[in-house]
């Protein structure tokens, strides 16, 4: 099945609206997050952001904590070398959303394996076995946005 952006930006009503169905679920057991764990509306400036670097890629955390809706969320930007990886293949409760910046990525999502580009965007659903790699010989960016249990840990 080929996946295009129109395909995978319609899936964004689905996460928004898992985000909601999970908020009422939360707010019906009274399982609301605490006003002051919310994280505060903000403005995150690339320039301004602290990097981090390891042998697999460099890294730039953006933000981490719960909506007010009680989601836990995460968004960091990640810069791979040419052939480089930022891990092998994994899975996890939270969805996972890539937002491709620039270069040439290769996304593989319960094994099947996807190029992408600049302004791409791949979606991953909780618990799908996923990984990214950069098979192209220039540097690729892409931002992470990572929505659910465990995305703030």
């Amino acid at each position: 099945m080929q996946i295009d952006r129109r395909s995978l930006v319609s899936l964004l009503p689905a996460v928004i609206a898992q985000g909601a169905v999970l908020a009422a679920v939360s707010e019906a057991s009274g399982q609301t997050a605490p006003q002051s764990a919310v994280l505060p509306s903000a403005v995150y400036e690339y320039a301004s952001l602290p990097v981090h670097a390891s042998k697999a890629s460099v890294s730039r955390p953006v933000l981490k904590g719960k909506l007010a809706t009680g989601e836990s969320i995460e968004v960091h930007e990640t810069t791979l070398p040419p052939g480089g990886a930022p891990h092998p293949p994994h899975h996890h409760v939270h969805s996972e959303m890539w937002l491709i910046r620039e270069g040439t990525v290769q996304i593989t999502i319960v094994g099947k394996s996807y190029t992408l580009g600049p302004g791409s965007v791949a979606f991953v659903k909780s618990d799908d076995e996923h990984g990214i790699t950069n098979p192209s010989d220039k540097s690729a960016s892409y931002f992470v946005v990572a929505i659910g249990p465990g995305a703030d840990a």
